[in-house]
């Protein structure tokens, strides 16, 4: 997920947009749902691009998700596998 978290570092959009199309590259055949869902808000995932750097931090990452992410981990983390995309859909909610 390192490579993930690569596209909001990037220096500009068109940046941003080419990890974006290598992570999509890397991971559509292991997870195509969610790399198609992924694509369906593609223009929604970089919109915090438009705005000064200074501020994008607080864009693209707040308090509330990163608590929502760590409680994935928590509860994903003795599970170790789920046998499908779906049990994990279901698992986390979607």
């Amino acid at each position: 997920m390192n490579e993930f978290k690569q596209i909001h570092q990037q220096a500009n959009k068109a940046a941003a947009v080419d990890v974006l199309h290598a992570f999509y590259a890397k991971w559509d055949k292991s997870y195509n749902h969610v790399i198609r869902n992924l694509k369906d808000i593609e223009p929604d995932l970089l919109v915090f691009y438009n705005y000064p750097k200074q501020i994008r931090a607080s864009i693209y990452s707040t308090n509330m998700i990163e608590s929502f992410n760590n409680v994935i981990k928590r509860k994903a983390k003795p599970k170790a596998e789920f046998p499908t995309e779906q049990s994990l859909d279901t698992f986390i909610g979607i």
